[in-house]
């Protein structure tokens, strides 16, 4: 059973979140019948990221990792086997293709196969001008100085 869900009111009330509500509108489109191979996507730092894919059976050349407008897609391609002297096949080698939706300045870091486990390694990565700055508060030396009250002029009387 699907659920749709409706974000006219949140558009409504809201400005700058279109991106946010398009990831989500699409994730739930994009959402696979098959989540084949299956993966894990764990945090390893504070700015760190790795998913996992179980790939077993698939080898180096089969497998391709793209990275493209804050979208990962991983997709392997077996050559087909001859199905010839097999009394039962329970490996599944069929193609598959997962797509990653990334935030902003998240990279790809490196990828590694090992074990029939594909990881691909994600770094965040906040440019300098987006990152917290500290604002040091001045000073007027000329307000500190004049703390005896000012005696607006008058006539002297002689």
């Amino acid at each position: 059973m699907a659920t749709s869900y409706d974000y006219a009111p949140l558009f409504r009330s809201t400005v700058g979140f279109d991106r946010v509500f398009n990831l989500l509108e699409n994730a739930q489109r994009a959402r696979s019948i098959s989540d084949w191979p299956p993966y894990d996507i764990a945090k390893t730092g504070d700015d760190s990221y790795r998913i996992s894919l179980a790939v077993a059976g698939f080898a180096q050349e089969d497998l391709d990792i793209t990275f493209q407008s804050n979208l990962l897609t991983v997709t392997g391609k077996k050559q087909e086997a001859s199905a010839d002297g097999y009394l039962h096949r329970g490996i599944a080698g069929r193609p598959f293709e997962h797509r990653f939706e990334l935030a902003d300045h998240v990279r790809v870091n490196g990828a590694d196969l090992k074990n029939g486990l594909l990881s691909i390694d994600l770094v965040r990565e906040i440019p300098e001008a987006l990152k917290p700055r500290k604002i040091d508060i001045q000073t007027n030396p000329a307000l500190m100085q004049s703390t005896a009250p000012v005696q607006i002029g008058a006539q002297k009387a002689a």
